[in-house]
């Protein structure tokens, strides 16, 4: 078979590159070119987003670092742990309502602006953060999250499906589309925010739904000064990504993150950013320690 038949026959065969020749040979008769493919916007690319922030102790990286590897791509293992609450734990959303939540954002304390359907609520743009009305310390937290299909193609990196579980109000874990989207890597799903990129990437694609089971250990303070660091262990997918990371403060780049003394419980949010990101089968418990 010759190039020319062999084309004639792909062509009969792929309906699109039928359309796409069609409206090419269109725009030339009529001299003009064929539309650009979609672009992000100036400032929106993968790796844009916070900048490049200070040197972290103990690695080699700066904050945000866009040199940094990414994290190793990894298949979870089938079926994802999507356990329910336990007897002790308090449902923080049980697919229903959202009486367990504020609406958080620069006006303050607000009723949540947050859609509930079909057993999941999901960032409204605009919408601000949820916030717990209860406020937690050393916690075990569940989570189930996705990235719903359907995003805007041109919306990349830091601008797909952003939000983030913020501990304390202080301290952020990434929720962020990662299966095909590369970022800055400690700005990835899973990632401590600006500190510590998830050892492996176990996100899934667009539509499905993701797991994360935390162990959190809040900082303890003496007057103004931090006499134990906070901890942050994190199950994703059925996978370790963090065992007890130590943070060095409050989520923060420029500058450095850093401890400013804080109550022995605050409340969790849920951060709302760049969405589109839907949440479900939240639950959490409250680490009493041993003989408690």
């Amino acid at each position: 078979m010759n190039r020319r038949a062999f084309a004639r026959r792909l062509a009969v065969s792929v309906p699109a590159l039928v359309a796409l020749a069609s409206r090419r040979t269109e725009a030339q008769q009529a001299g003009q070119q064929p539309p650009p493919p979609t672009a992000p916007p100036a400032g929106r690319g993968q790796f844009d987003g916070s900048p490049v922030g200070d040197p972290l102790p103990g690695q080699k990286w700066r904050a945000h670092d866009r040199s940094r590897p990414q994290p190793r791509k990894v298949v979870p293992g089938r079926p994802l742990p999507t356990p329910s609450a336990s007897s002790d734990a308090i449902v923080l959303f049980d697919g229903k309502d959202l009486s367990q939540w504020s609406g958080g954002g620069r006006g303050g304390v607000t009723e949540p602006k947050w859609k509930v359907e079909n057993g999941y609520v999901e960032l409204v743009p605009g919408g601000g953060s949820l916030v717990t009305k209860e406020s937690f310390g050393d916690v075990q937290l569940h989570i189930e999250w996705m990235t719903p299909t359907g995003t805007d193609a041109s919306r990349v990196g830091q601008f797909r499906g952003n939000s983030g579980v913020t501990f304390m109000g202080q301290y952020e874990v990434q929720v962020l589309s990662s299966y095909d989207n590369p970022t800055y890597p400690d700005g990835g799903a899973g990632g401590i925010y600006g500190l510590y990129p998830p050892m492996v990437n176990p996100c899934l694609p667009e539509g499905q739904w993701n797991t994360y089971d935390f162990v959190f250990e809040a900082p303890v303070f003496e007057q103004d000064k931090v006499v134990k660091r906070a901890c942050i262990t994190l199950f994703f997918n059925g996978l370790v990504v963090h065992n007890r990371a130590e943070l060095l403060g409050a989520t923060a780049t420029l500058p450095l993150a850093a401890y400013k003394a804080h109550a022995a419980e605050l409340p969790l949010t849920l951060q709302g950013h760049a969405g589109p990101a839907r949440y479900r089968n939240i639950w959490i418990r409250r680490l009493r320690g041993y003989d408690a």
